[in-house]
């Protein structure tokens, strides 16, 4: 009966510590694409941390759940546990990053390097057509502010010159401006795309 116990323990142990994997596989694909676990794109220290309690953590479970292999089972919790919680971390630091250097114009939250413009409410989901350039201001004049690539898609916040600029968003913050004619809404389809 004992054997039969240890079974189902191991068996329930596997089970939780691929869950685990699962439910870490899109933040490990969040943080990878932040330049790795450790290698978050904003500046602090929070995504080492996450991923060390994150271990820690994840390393206890693993080991309680696998009675028969502790060892494997904490390694195995540790990369899981590391995984989600370094990505975590790099989420609360963007989203610190984000909230540094803005100001509010004409009730929009705005990077420092963002220009204020008069704003026509809009926004929603859109998608770029094309890999096209965001600026500092609404015009083809005003210097480079990062780049969208075709497909990716982005929170419009607002319009601006009569809907030919359109502000893209980052956790609620302008980050800059993109030309109307590189973008569509999403879910929009139409046979000249």
């Amino acid at each position: 009966m004992q054997a039969h116990s240890k079974i189902a323990k191991t068996g329930l142990a596997l089970t939780l510590v691929a869950a685990l994997g699962v439910a870490a596989a899109p933040m490990t694909a969040a943080a990878q694409s932040s330049n790795g676990p450790f290698g978050c794109s904003a500046s602090g220290n929070k995504q080492e941390g996450g991923a060390i309690i994150g271990a820690i953590l994840g390393g206890l479970l693993g080991s309680k759940l696998t009675d028969n292999e502790p060892a494997v089972g904490a390694v195995i919790g540790a990369g899981a546990g590391a995984a989600a919680g370094g990505a975590i971390g790099c989420k609360v630091q963007k989203n610190d990053a984000a909230n540094r250097g803005t100001y509010v114009s004409n009730g929009y939250r705005l990077a420092n390097y963002v220009q204020p413009a008069n704003f026509q409410r809009g926004g929603g989901r859109f998608i770029a057509t094309s890999t096209v350039n965001l600026r500092a201001g609404p015009t083809t004049s005003a210097s480079k502010a990062g780049q969208l690539r075709r497909g990716e898609t982005f929170t419009a916040m607002a319009y601006a010159k009569r809907g030919e600029w359109v502000l893209v968003g980052q956790n609620g913050v302008g980050v800059g401006y993109v030309s109307s004619a590189y973008v569509r809404p999403t879910g929009y389809s139409n046979a000249s795309w």
